[in-house]
């Protein structure tokens, strides 16, 4: 009798061991090195989804690869193919797939889209490319995790949609394009009306992780409009000393990082994306740019970190500000011309007033869900 009370005993304890045992496996999900978990690295995969394991990327790029997940792809990654990446908000999607529209109707080039988003977008994006005419793209949907941001963004915005997570995925381009040497980046107000292959070739200097265009290029009466928005000094808070000691000229002429050719090696290389996490922490410590300049957003910091270290593209692929007052207005026979259009500012092609909105709904791709519907007068 004695003896069947001790193997009570022990059998009780093995099993309250075992219940442990499975309730701690449900709770911590242990990544094996191998990819036999179906992830690697925090990066989720599907069934035909080839990215390389993060085991194979430096440490730190291995840590920060948990900022991103693949959640569906239509084709394999090919490394040959010009790859352009747009993020696609739940309430701007219409955007983003006319700008991907514009681009694919524009070229004979092979084109991979990748296309980024918030975990209640996912299926929204899928949906209006496969039952619309995109149907046929070869692209990726990827999961942005906003939690990478927590405090890193001020949230005293004067523009609340200047600090969407999606508004700072441009800072961590090489932690979604592994595979890739070279990357374009391109804002979902943009509509392309050249070859994307013209642009993909923009040349970079030696040392430069990055490619944008400058706002200088812009005609002489637009510039005047802007005043000091064309500048570092409509951008940085100069009775900073921290920001005086970068030793930035104020009158240095600004770019914009709506449209960006990435060499992705030199990025990684020079830790760009370290650069870019440290001065928005800086500027939630010390206040550098404030919501009264610029909104206290994703520009800032890459002026920093990209001052004179940074190659031009064409001024011809960056016709800019059109979104700036419902005022501005450009010569048809320019616009037309013109390589890229960029509605960045206020007022956006989609939403009413706005200029010139005729060429950008030349590409509009009307939403198959019925969701994403055109602001227009008569509306």
């Amino acid at each position: 009798m004695v003896q069947l009370r001790k193997l009570n005993r022990v059998l009780l304890m093995l099993l309250i061991l075992m219940m442990y045992i499975i309730l701690y496996s449900k709770v911590h999900k242990v990544q094996l090195p191998n990819g036999n978990t179906g992830e690697s690295g925090g990066v989720k995969m599907e069934p035909g989804v080839t990215h390389k394991a993060a085991g194979r990327e430096k440490p730190e790029e291995a840590e920060m690869l948990e900022k991103v997940e693949t959640v569906a792809q239509v084709e394999e990654v090919d490394g040959n193919a010009i790859l352009v990446v747009i993020c696609a908000a739940k309430e701007r999607m219409g955007g983003a797939m006319t700008t991907i529209n514009s681009v694919r109707s524009n070229t004979e080039a092979n084109v991979i889209f990748y296309i980024v988003t918030l975990r209640d977008a996912v299926s929204y994006t899928r949906q209006y490319i496969e039952n619309s005419d995109l149907k046929n793209i070869k692209f990726k949907i990827l999961e942005f995790n906003p939690m990478v941001l927590k405090g890193k963004v001020k949230s005293d915005s004067t523009r609340p949609d200047l600090k969407h997570p999606l508004n700072f995925v441009r800072f961590y381009l090489p932690l979604l394009v592994i595979g890739h040497k070279k990357v374009i980046y391109l804002d979902d107000d943009v509509i392309v009306q050249g070859d994307i292959q013209d642009l993909y070739n923009t040349k970079l200097d030696p040392g430069h992780a990055a490619a944008f265009p400058t706002d200088c290029d812009l005609p002489s009466d637009v510039v005047r409009s802007m005043g000091m928005q064309t500048t570092y000094m409509g951008f940085l808070d100069y009775r900073k000393m921290q920001v005086r000691d970068l030793g930035i000229n104020p009158s240095e002429c600004s770019f914009n990082p709506g449209v960006i050719v990435v060499d992705v090696e030199e990025w990684r290389r020079q830790k760009i994306t370290k650069q870019l996490e440290g001065w928005m922490q800086s500027n939630v410590r010390d206040n550098l740019y404030t919501s009264s300049m610029a909104g206290g957003v994703a520009t800032p910091p890459m002026l920093i970190a990209f001052y004179q270290k940074y190659s031009d593209i064409d001024a011809n692929w960056h016709i800019g500000h059109l979104g700036w007052s419902p005022d501005t207005w450009y010569s048809e026979a320019f616009l037309h011309t013109a390589n890229l259009l960029h509605w960045n500012g206020r007022f956006k092609p989609w939403d009413f007033p706005c200029v010139h909105m005729e060429l950008w709904e030349k590409w509009y791709v009307p939403d198959p869900t019925g969701r994403f519907v055109l602001v227009r007068p008569e509306s």
